[in-house]
């Protein structure tokens, strides 16, 4: 086991599960469209965020499906892009930061979605895309 397996294994939130190439083939594809659909600058910024948001998310997570392992918390597969897919906190300090201001969307109804923090998620969204792009293919 790599150290990088080693370490998510150790991880209280997430659990193991063999990774099905359709499942991680059809989230990177969601996650693709969600990317795209973001950039269309006819949308409400609260729209482009909320596209970039799930994109990241989406993306995030067909990196840890690739890995063989499942999180039982949304925010864990931001935690974890270090291990993932070797991207920087920078990278997912922006994401985490995105996830605490869409929980504050949607359970509190306070939006402070501004014209930098949507930039900085779709930057973000972009790394987790083109990396997952530069994997090997999933057997």
């Amino acid at each position: 086991m790599s150290s990088q397996s080693s370490r998510l294994a150790k991880h209280p939130d997430l659990s193991a599960e063999p990774p099905d190439r359709t499942e991680f083939e059809g989230l990177v594809q969601s996650g693709a469209n969600l990317l795209k659909d973001a950039g269309n600058t006819s949308l409400s910024m609260e729209s482009r965020f909320d596209l970039a948001y799930n994109a990241a998310f989406v993306l995030s997570n067909a990196a840890l499906r690739y890995h063989g392992f499942r999180a039982s918390k949304r925010n864990v597969v931001f935690q974890i892009l270090e291990d993932t897919l070797g991207l920087k906190p920078t990278v997912w300090r922006v994401l985490a930061h995105a996830h605490n201001a869409r929980n504050r969307s949607e359970y509190e109804g306070a939006s402070d979605v501004n014209e930098r923090m949507l930039k900085d998620l779709l930057t973000a969204a972009t790394a987790v895309a083109k990396t997952i792009g530069d994997l090997p293919p999933l057997k």
